[in-house]
């Protein structure tokens, strides 16, 4: 998880520039400064930037529940936002990078897409490669097309236990 952390935040830092309104680059920027004029003295974590602020749906790479526990964690992510990426999990299993199309097709079909969203999608590659991609909603999905949710998205969400038994 370290690892992937590290790729994380090195893709947040290459993203975050071109999509964060101004007023989270710069608390950003200013948490940065603080940290390094007062790095000997006991300094707060960096600032995390409100991604919810950027994107209206995030779709996180459903490689297994510890994946998405950290990411929301680390990102200060709310339940709801990491809704699609857990149900994936729960349906579908660990399909690697292609759960975010899973995911997309759960928050379409929940009718939650409108014109002029913005979704995120993080996916994780071999040797904890991190990508992104930025998506804007030009027109959302027609809500009675076949898709891999049609038949059993008004069971969910379903709840999931903190500890398996």
């Amino acid at each position: 998880m370290a690892v992937a952390g590290s790729s994380l935040q090195a893709n947040i830092t290459e993203i975050g520039p071109l999509v964060l309104p101004f007023s989270e680059q710069l608390l950003f920027v200013l948490s940065f400064v603080a940290r390094k004029l007062l790095r000997g003295a006991r300094v707060k974590q960096p600032y995390i930037p409100d991604f919810s602020r950027a994107f209206e749906h995030l779709c996180i790479h459903a490689g297994g529940r510890a994946v998405i526990d950290q990411l929301q964690k680390k990102l200060g992510l709310s339940d709801e936002q990491v809704e699609a990426s857990r149900m994936t999990l729960h349906r579908f299993g660990n399909t690697s990078s292609s759960s975010l199309w899973y995911e997309l097709a759960y928050i379409e079909t929940k009718g939650r897409m409108r014109k002029g969203n913005r979704v995120w999608m993080i996916g994780f590659g071999s040797g904890f490669k991190c990508n992104s991609v930025v998506w804007e909603c030009i027109q959302p999905a027609a809500r009675h097309t076949h898709g891999p949710w049609t038949t059993s998205i008004h069971r969910y969400p379903v709840d999931i236990p903190d500890v398996l038994k």
